[in-house]
Order: structure tokens, then sequence, then C-alpha cells
């Protein structure tokens, strides 16, 4: 079945993929495409409607991305944000000027007339601006629909035409009504039927891997982390024990999750899941390693020796799973989606395993996307909403050689911060969470004794896309709460600090 589809053409805008996430959120399949597409590409896609999002550039920029004004005649609505609603001005013969005022941040607008987008909206309310030019003319045929103080054209549109720019950005929290504005250009000014549901995605792909899978057989390389358990999960459901997963424990993993792993998808679900115990063979390699590049490429080479043996057990394979999501699919600057594609590098094993195709369930979806398979599916939350951990895991949250020690009280450290967070009801708002062991040691205090320990860091952060993040303001008493816990309970902590740096301009990880 071919769902209804939005084209959301980009133009460089920090919040491209949240726009996309918005659409699907509200039931609208869309795919995020950069903005040169053909006009032949643009057909042969047959959108129910098309949105320009923001980017950097001004349309008078003599590099700024343009569309052919072809676009306009198709019958298709178009919807443009920011740099999109000034390009449509641009492209239809309206006036677009340098601001006397930029406008960032929140800002009231106000609708001054009726239209499809204002149905359900207050005619008053707040929304998020992040611009220095906008629009001081309309097109000719187009009307001014809403504006600021500042901004004389928030928003314009056509309903005879269904063309509509939105200078601010509806698809952020901080624009109140954005999504309700968003919802009503999809269904009242495109006609959408919300036909993209996580239960219907889940029928389809089960349908179209079994019939591509047949009789054959299928390998996966489980980590443990979400992606590839619910690819892992999708790919059961449809073939069954057809499908072998291995599951490479370097012993770097956070408390349980080894456990974890066998308990639900072997012991659970009745996969064919074969754990490789490797852990004393990666923390002898690691041994006196303190570059956290090295670490990586040992740790790399080290997992694809292990999967390597247990693969050759299992012999020549027809398919391989690969856990590949629609932002990886974005970022290498792939366009095309597809539920199997022929081989492409996954970390090095195609090299060394025997196998004819590639199959990616989950290119198409987002990661929150993902997570909702992964429910549909029937995984418990503990699996569902488990915390992203980098593929060295530990080994890069723990600063300079990596020991045993170290290990047994990071994992300790670490549980405990994610306990709590939970516990706190925040689990679900924080981005990314973790434990760090510093390559610091300080004098401390306990039972009345002189200590001499290590310093554990936390890491919380906000973000949408991991590109951009923010500290997280985890409440004082909550943070007393984990550092009382770490200081009593773990061995060989003393001190517990907590990270306040926005990414840039550091990373999230700290290795």
């Amino acid at each position: 079945m071919q769902h209804q589809r939005v084209l959301v053409l980009d133009f460089g805008g920090q919040y491209n993929q949240l726009i996309a996430r918005r659409v699907r959120d509200l039931k609208v399949y869309c795919d995020l495409k950069p903005c040169d597409m053909t006009m032949d590409e643009i057909r042969a896609y047959d959108p129910i409607g098309i949105i320009f999002t923001g980017g950097p550039s001004s349309v008078y920029d003599a590099q700024a991305p343009h569309i052919p004004q072809e676009v306009f005649s198709l019958g298709i609505p178009v919807l443009g944000i920011c740099y999109g609603c000034q390009l449509i001005a641009y492209e239809l013969g309206g006036r677009v000027e340098h601001a006397a005022t930029s406008e960032y941040g929140k800002r009231t607008f106000s609708f001054i007339a009726d239209s499809p987008l204002s149905e359900g909206v207050p005619k008053t309310s707040i929304c998020w601006m992040s611009h220095t030019d906008h629009v001081t003319a309309v097109p000719e045929g187009f009307s001014v629909l809403a504006a600021t103080e500042t901004c004389p054209v928030t928003v314009f549109g056509s309903e005879e035409r269904k063309i509509y720019g939105i200078q601010f950005h509806p698809e952020v929290v901080h624009s109140e009504y954005g999504n309700k504005m968003l919802e009503n250009f999809l269904y009242r000014v495109c006609g959408a039927a919300g036909d993209w549901t996580m239960q219907g995605y889940v029928k389809e792909q089960v349908a179209r891997i079994r019939e591509k899978v047949g009789d054959k057989k299928v390998l996966c390389a489980m980590s443990g982390g979400v992606d590839s358990a619910v690819a892992a999960t999708l790919i059961h459901r449809a073939v069954g024990d057809q499908l072998t997963c291995v599951f490479v424990d370097h012993g770097l993993h956070r408390k349980n999750e080894p456990e974890e792993v066998m308990s639900v998808f072997r012991d659970g679900l009745g996969m064919n899941l074969i754990k490789a115990d490797a852990a004393d063979l990666f923390l002898d390699k690691l041994a006196g390693v303190t570059d956290p590049e090295r670490k990586r490429k040992i740790i790399g080479a080290e997992f694809i020796n292990v999967f390597e043996k247990e693969a050759k057990k299992i012999g020549a394979v027809d398919f391989l799973v690969q856990g590949t999501i629609y932002p990886d699919v974005i970022e290498s600057g792939k366009g095309k989606s597809a539920v199997i594609k022929s081989h492409h590098n996954v970390g090095g094993l195609p090299d060394v395993v025997d196998f004819k195709e590639i199959i990616e369930p989950l290119r198409d979806l987002f990661k929150d996307e993902v997570r909702r398979v992964g429910t549909e599916l029937g995984l418990p939350d503990s699996v569902v909403w488990r915390q992203p951990c980098p593929g060295p895991a530990l080994a890069i949250r723990i600063m300079g050689e990596v020991t045993r020690e170290k290990l047994a009280t990071l994992r300790e450290a670490d549980f405990i911060f994610r306990d709590e967070i939970a516990k706190a009801g925040l689990d679900r708002q924080i981005w990314q969470y973790f434990a760090v062991i510093t390559n610091s040691k300080t004098v401390g205090v306990q039972g009345d004794f002189r200590t001499y320990e290590n310093v554990i860091a936390l890491r919380a952060v906000t973000s949408v896309d991991a590109m951009t993040a923010d500290w997280a303001r985890i409440p004082f008493e909550v943070l007393e709460t984990i550092s009382n816990r770490i200081t009593n309970e773990v061995p060989h902590a003393n001190r517990v600090v907590y990270d306040i740096t926005s990414k840039p301009p550091a990373t999230i990880e700290w290795e």
C-alpha cells in the first residue's frame, strides 16, 4: 500500500529534521529531500503537499538555493517556513528586505485574516522567530494573514492557489500553536487522510521482509542498543528461526545489559541468539591504552574478529541485518529509501561475512518512531527506552586506561544516575544522560578516614537531533540524591561533579 506522502525540501535550516518528524507525528508520511530535486523527481514522488524548510541564506545571495517556478504550477499545496516563506514571496513577485529589527526567540503574533491555517488557533499567540530578512510585500493574489509588531508579514497565503508562507518556526515547541498550523496545512489544505501509523508500518514491513527473504537465512549483529534490537525483532517477527543473531559481550556494557539482552531476546522471544563471551580478550587488548581513538580502533577491530569467528560457524547467509535509521540516511546524503538494498558498508562486517544483501528495516524511521515500533512489537520499556550508548560503550566514558576496577566503579555510578533520573520522572524528558569516570582523583573523607579516590562526572543533555545540545537543568535535590548514593554506595568514588557545557563547544560524549 502506498501511503500519501508530503515532500519536505531541505534548504539547510537547523530544524529541518524536526519538521519531518512533526509531519509524521501527525500521521502523514514524509521524506526530507535536498532542495535541488528536479521537477521530474518531484512529479515522480507524487506528494500531496510540499514544505520548504528554513535555511541560513538570504534569497538575494548569489549562492542562495532557489526552486523552479514550475513547482507553483503543479496544483500541489506548498508551505514555506522561514527562508521557505521568503523564497515563495521572492519567486512569485513579492518583496523581501533586510529587517530593520531582527527577530530571534519568542514573539507575539496576531492573525489579521482568517484562513485554513488559522482554524482552531487563537487570534494572538506566541511563536518562535529566527530571521533577519522578512517579507515586506506579498505577491499579487496573496493576502497578509498575520503579523507581529516588527514583522509585517508573519503569515501570508492564497487559499485559491493553496500556497502559504510562515515566517516563524511552527515546528518548535516554543511556537504555542505551531503544530496546529502544520496540522491545518496537512489536513485542511492538502487533504491528508492520516494513514501513517506504526501499527500499519509493522504489518507492511513484516509482509515485505517475508516476501523478500522467503526461506533463506538472515544474520544480525545485535549490540543491545535500541536500533539493532528493534530491527532484529522486526525481522524475527517476519521469518522466525531463519534469523540468527550474534551478541558480542566485550565486557564494556552497562550494568546488567548482557543479561537483559539474553533474557529478553533468547529466553523471552525465542530468538536464535548466540552470545560470544569476549570480555577478557577486549580488556587485555585495551590494557595500557589511554588515547580515545586507539581505544575505538582496538574495539572496532576486535569486534569484527570475534563476529567473524561466530559467522564462520554459521556459514553463508543470504541477508545481513543493519539497524540504519532515517537520520543516518539523511546525513550520508542518500535520498532514496528502500526496505532492502544491496552491499553497503556496515562497520567493516561485509568484509568478513559471506552474504548477498543487506536488510535495513528501519531506514525510513526517526529514532522516536523506532521506539514506537519497538513498543508495537511488544519489547519492554527497558529496551525501547534504553539510553543511547556509543559502540565502544563504557570504554570511552572511562578517561585514560580501561581497567576492571574502573569498569566496576563506573557501572555502579552510571546505574545509580539512570535509576534516580527514572525515579524523578525525567527519563523521557532528557535526551541523553550518563556517568563518566574521570582521570582525576581527589582527597575525601568517608567514615572519618581520608580517601583518595575517583571523580565521577555526570552528563545530561537536551537535544532535538544531537547536532546541538544543551545541558539539562536537573533539579538540585535530584542531583543531591544521586551524589549521596554514588559516594555512599560505589567503591572508589568520593566526589561527583555535573557537566554544564553545551554542544558546541563540547561534544555530548567526553571522548
